[in-house]
C-alpha cells in the first residue's frame, strides 16, 4: 500500500494513494481544522510557536539548556510532555481528530533527547513517583500519554519513530517502550529522509533493524520533495521489502509521479516466449 503525507487539501483524494495523511498540527505550532478523508497527524511535543510564546513549558537538560531549535541537533523546539495544560489540548486536539476520521496518527512524542527534561515539573514528578530509575520513570510519563490518546482514538493509531532501531536507543532518547507501545498502537511510522536516494543500503540497513526491533507493523516513510522520480522508485521498492506500507512526504505529485512509474513498469513487464 503506498500513501502520502501533505499539508495540502487538496491531494487527499488522488487515486494513486491508498491512503492519506492530513497534518493538521506540525512542529511549527501551526494548526488547521481537520478533515474526514485522510488519517489526521498531530505533532505533539514538537511546538515551536508554543515554545515561543510560553518558554517555561520548554524542556531543559541537567545544566538549564532549553530543547529549543538555536540549540545543536534541535530542528524544532519542544514542550515538556509533563506540562498539563499543553498535554491535555494536545489530547483535545486527538479527540477532534478522531471525531472526523476514526485513525489518527501521532507525531513528535516523547522526550526531545536523552538529557531531558530537568525542569521542576519533572523532577517534583519523578520524586513522588514510584520509580527510583530516572529512564524508566520518563517511559512511564510517555507509554500513559499515548495510552491517553490512544483512549480518544476509535480507530487505527499510527505513531512515528524517530529513525534509530539500535537496541535501547530509542527509549533513552525519547522515552519510547517499543515493547509497551507496541501493545498500544497500531502501526508505526519510520520517516527515511533523503534528499536524493542516491544509494539505498543505509535505507535497508535502518529497516530491517526496525523489522527484528517491533512487534507491531511499521510503514517507512519517504521524502518526496524535488527527489529524482528513478530514485524515489528504487527507495521505494527497498522500502517495500520491510515495510506493512510505504508513505510518501510533501510533495505529492512527485509521489505521483513515482507510482505511476512503478505502474506502467509492472504493466509492462518482461515476455520470456519464443519471438
Amino acid at each position: 500500500m503506498y500513501g502520502v503525507v501533505t499539508r495540502n487539501a487538496e491531494e487527499l483524494d488522488w487515486p494513486e494513494f491508498d491512503r492519506a495523511f492530513y497534518e493538521v498540527k506540525d512542529v511549527t505550532g501551526r494548526h488547521t481544522d481537520p478533515v474526514e478523508n485522510a488519517v489526521n497527524m498531530v505533532s505533539c511535543f514538537g511546538d515551536n510557536a508554543t515554545a515561543g510564546t510560553d518558554p517555561e513549558l520548554v524542556p531543559v537538560d541537567d545544566e538549564g539548556n532549553k530543547a529549543t531549535r538555536d540549540r545543536p541537533y534541535f530542528d524544532w523546539a519542544y514542550v515538556c510532555p509533563n506540562a498539563e495544560d499543553y498535554r491535555n489540548g494536545v489530547l483535545t486536539v486527538v479527540e477532534t481528530c478522531a471525531e472526523l476520521n476514526e485513525d489518527v496518527r501521532l507525531d513528535d512524542v516523547g522526550f526531545p533527547r536523552a538529557e531531558y527534561c530537568h525542569c521542576e515539573r519533572c523532577e517534583t514528578a519523578f520524586a513522588e513517583s514510584e520509580y527510583d530509575d530516572w529512564q524508566d520513570w520518563r517511559a512511564s510519563v510517555v507509554t500513559e500519554f499515548v495510552a491517553d490518546a490512544v483512549d480518544r482514538i476509535p480507530g487505527k493509531t499510527y505513531l512515528t519513530l524517530y529513525p534509530d532501531p539500535y537496541p535501547g536507543h530509542l527509549y533513552e532518547r525519547a522515552g519510547l517502550d517499543l515493547d509497551a507501545l507496541s501493545e498500544l498502537v497500531d502501526e508505526f511510522v519510520v520517516p527515511l529522509y533523503d534528499t536524493a536516494y542516491g544509494t539505498t543500503y543505509w535505507l535497508e540497513t535502518i529497516a530491517s533493524g526496525f523489522e527484528d526491533a517491533l512487534d507491531a507493523p511499521f510503514s517507512v516513510e519517504l521524502y518526496a520533495v524535488d527527489v529524482d522520480v528513478e530514485n524515489l522508485v528504487h527507495a521505494a521498492e527497498v522500502a517495500d521489502e520491510y515495510a506493512e506500507d510505504v508513505f510518501f512526504g510533501y510533495q505529492a505529485s512527485n509521489a505521483r509521479a513515482a507510482l505511476r512509474r512503478m505502474d506502467a513498469e509492472e504493466r509492462d513487464g518482461k515476455s520470456f516466449g519464443p519471438e
